[in-house]
């Protein structure tokens, strides 16, 4: 993984105690980055799992702790995704695929925890859910892309919200946590739902804003091209 200050993600929970502790225990066992990467896609194949099961769940107690179980699980992956990084950059245990295990996996994870959510709604009678969950993946997707485009054009990342990767999954642990009560009211499904429809507009105006941001630095770039001319 070849990460530098304005490619990597701005993340408060890199600078507390226990994760530069876990990170060096992790540095110290000589645990490589793309392994715990690959974590994330576990944690992901777990919670997604637990999201559909839910879904057909009729018995509320059970329904609530496979939600508040793919809670845990969505968080484990966000831990996975920040200490890989700290263990590649801080510890010098990248590899030359690191770039690849520091992208892939995020896709991956994010459509599996997203379609597993809008299954779970679908199976429990929000007959929309299926194609939200999908709507929701494919536009987290098209976020990252337009991140990496700029990139690859040279520019900084754009890790600008409000609906980033961290962002998406907070919103989505709410929801799971929120929907894991919802038999106290009878809810079926619509907190998944409100919750799916949360993220899929917050992604939709995070994939505009980046696309302006790298459209304007873009301009900028040509506009400076020609004045050095």
């Amino acid at each position: 993984m070849t990460e530098t200050p304005e490619n990597r993600r701005p993340l408060k929970t890199r600078s507390k105690a226990w994760a530069g502790a876990l990170a060096a225990s992790l540095g110290k066992a000589r645990i490589s980055p793309d392994i715990i990467s690959l974590f994330s896609i576990v944690f992901a194949v777990i919670g997604a799992g637990l999201l559909l099961i839910s879904g057909l769940e009729e018995r509320g107690g059970l329904r609530a702790a496979l939600l508040i179980g793919a809670a845990v699980c969505v968080q484990l992956r966000l831990l996975a995704n920040m200490l890989d990084g700290m263990v590649a950059v801080e510890h010098g245990l990248g590899s030359s695929a690191g770039p690849i295990w520091n992208e892939l996996p995020d896709r991956i994870a994010d459509a599996l925890f997203l379609v597993g959510a809008g299954y779970a709604a679908w199976g429990l009678g929000m007959t929309a859910g299926s194609w939200l969950g999908w709507t929701a993946a494919l536009l987290a997707v098209l976020t990252a892309y337009v991140r990496e485009l700029g990139r690859g054009l040279g520019f900084p990342a754009d890790f600008a919200g409000p609906m980033a990767k961290p962002h998406r999954m907070f919103a989505l642990t709410v929801t799971c946590l929120v929907s894991a009560v919802e038999p106290l009211w009878q809810g079926q499904g619509q907190v998944l739902m409100i919750g799916l429809v949360v993220i899929a507009l917050g992604t939709v105006w995070t994939l505009i804003r980046r696309t302006r941001t790298l459209a304007l630095r873009l301009e900028a770039e040509r506009t400076e091209q020609e004045r050095a001319k």
